[in-house]
């Protein structure tokens, strides 16, 4: 049986739409939130079992691990310790755990806590008598609709305001991940266990791009006129700062300033040797995204 975390949220079903279209065969268990939607689940036909429950329960996890021979994590790092210490104690054979990119930032806030995660896994691993078989996949920005937390924002930014402050002009790069090519990603690791078990994978998207061509990207895109003005890094800190003070901490921007001032750029030459990974270019990618904005927007006004 295969368990499934997150297959309700962004990548998550994107990658049961990959089970459907591979018309996938085996028994598959996915936990889902009393709150989340299930119509995709539900008309699937696939032979799926819904289970309600809290990955932050012990007791539930072992209890949902039950029969379980191969693990897709994709509902958060923070809970990939517990899924793997119950599932070395379980018999399960195989544990595909989505993390991220951001375990390499250069800022200790922003990737301390995911080494520890992935240090704990490894420890974790080297101590079973019988350790489960783990792939760790770490995408980079995720995007692809108006459901990402990464590009849909910096559309609505371009939409909104005419001058718009970028860090340091915009020049640090990024290399955003299609939660298309991601889910793509995800099934053919699940499919091909003799040439992915046991290793980890950065993904990325095709090739790098700085800031200000995306920007850019999206303001042609939305027929905008922006203008552009260059935030020295260090002042956007200092603002971040601000906020978080006259909000008592309830916003904290802090950390995201800093990574904008960054490059955040990775090679997934691995991934393509492996199993073939071939992401699709930004500019086709970034397009379908700011189509649906627009077509949402105008069906709004």
């Amino acid at each position: 049986m295969l368990l499934v975390t997150g297959i309700t949220g962004h990548t998550g079903e994107y990658f049961l739409q990959e089970l459907i279209n591979n018309k996938y065969e085996g028994s598959i268990r996915c936990i889902v939130r009393k709150t989340s939607d299930t119509t995709l689940l539900d008309n699937s036909g696939l032979n799926i079992e819904k289970v309600v429950g809290d990955l932050d329960n012990q007791e539930f996890i072992k209890r949902i691990i039950d029969g379980v021979d191969t693990i897709v994590h994709i509902y958060n790092i923070h809970h990939s310790p517990m899924l793997v210490h119950t599932a070395n104690n379980n018999n399960v054979k195989r544990a595909i755990l989505v993390h991220t990119t951001g375990i390499y930032s250069q800022f200790k806030r922003a990737s301390e806590g995911y080494k520890i995660i992935e240090k704990k896994i490894s420890e974790l691993t080297k101590s079973s008598t019988c350790p489960t078989n783990i792939t760790i996949i770490r995408p980079s920005m995720i995007y692809g609709d108006l459901c990402d937390k990464n590009m849909s924002k910096f559309i609505k930014m371009v939409d909104k305001i005419r001058i718009l402050p970028v860090i340091n002009g915009g020049n640090s790069l990024i290399q955003p991940i299609n939660a298309r090519d991601l889910a793509k990603a995800l099934y053919t690791v699940l499919m091909t266990p003799e040439k992915t078990a046991g290793k980890a994978y950065d993904l990325s998207g095709e090739k790098p791009i700085s800031m200000i061509d995306v920007f850019k990207l999206i303001s042609n895109q939305l027929n905008k006129k922006t203008i552009f003005i260059s935030v020295p890094l260090k002042y956007g800190v200092f603002m971040a700062k601000i906020l978080k003070s006259i909000t008592f901490g309830n916003i904290n921007y802090i950390e995201k300033v800093q990574r904008m001032g960054e490059d955040r750029t990775y090679s997934h030459l691995n991934a393509t040797k492996d199993f073939g990974y071939k992401p699709m270019n930004f500019n086709v990618g970034i397009q379908k995204e700011v189509l649906e904005y627009k077509q949402k927007f105008k069906s709004n006004k």
